[in-house]
Order: structure tokens, then sequence, then C-alpha cells
């Protein structure tokens, strides 16, 4: 199931989480993998500082893997179903998995790239630790 997860980072957080993306550690012993350094490549950071990307994740709870990783750089404001559940070939049984590589996801995040600016790019751009997610 893919969700829209929109989190801030936490404040004095922007400098390990820059780390940890260059360093490609962000979710280092996940089952998740590489899809936490691909999130913050494709997440958006409005102008209240909020970023959003889409997340892709097959736990029964949303995020429930996901969420220690990001909750060490992170105060998540929301995950909502960024898909109709009915809709979704996993959620209805027709394709186990289907998420991993299915089109909805890059529909998604295709929409998303023309919403407030690059996060990843900003982060780097007002890394400092009293970060508080305003971008100046």
């Amino acid at each position: 199931m893919r969700y829209l997860v929109k989190a801030r980072v936490k404040s004095g957080g922007a400098a390990a989480l820059v780390d940890a993306i260059e360093k490609k550690t962000l979710g280092q012993g996940s089952v998740a993998g590489d899809e936490y350094l691909h999130n913050m490549k494709e997440a958006r950071v409005d102008e209240s500082g909020t970023a959003q990307w889409v997340e892709t994740c097959f736990c029964a709870t949303p995020l429930e893997e996901e969420r220690p990783y990001w909750e060490k750089y992170f105060e998540l404001v929301s995950i909502k179903d960024a898909h109709a559940r009915k809709n979704c070939r996993h959620e209805n049984g027709t394709e186990a998995w289907a998420c991993c590589d299915c089109d909805c996801t890059r529909k998604l995040e295709d929409r998303l790239r023309y919403l407030g600016e690059p996060f990843l790019e900003t982060l780097r751009k007002n890394n400092r630790d009293d970060y508080s997610g305003s971008q100046k």
C-alpha cells in the first residue's frame, strides 16, 4: 500500500539526517532497504517546512517497520492512504507485492514534483543544527 507521509525534521536533527543520507546509512537494518534514500530523494517540502513523500509499505499497521527509522529524524505529522485500497492490486489480492513496481507510485511521485521544493536540496541548503524546517 502507498501512503502520503508528511513530516517535519526534528529541531537540531538536520545535520544528522543529511549525514545519514550522504553516508547511505538512513534506514540501515530495515527490511525496507534503500527505500528510505529513495523517499528522501523524491520528497518535497512546502513553505511551512513540512516534507512529504510517497511511502510503500506492506505492514498491517502503516509504516510499522519504518516508523522508528523515520522518528529518529522526523516528527511525523500525518500518514494517509495515497491510493484507494480497493484499487490497489496488492490490497485487493490481484497481485502480491504489486506496490513495489507499480506505476501508481511513480504517478504519485510525479505529481508531488510540482509541489513545493525538493526536500533534500532544501535540507542541504539549510543544514545547520538549529534547522526547524523553515525555508530562508
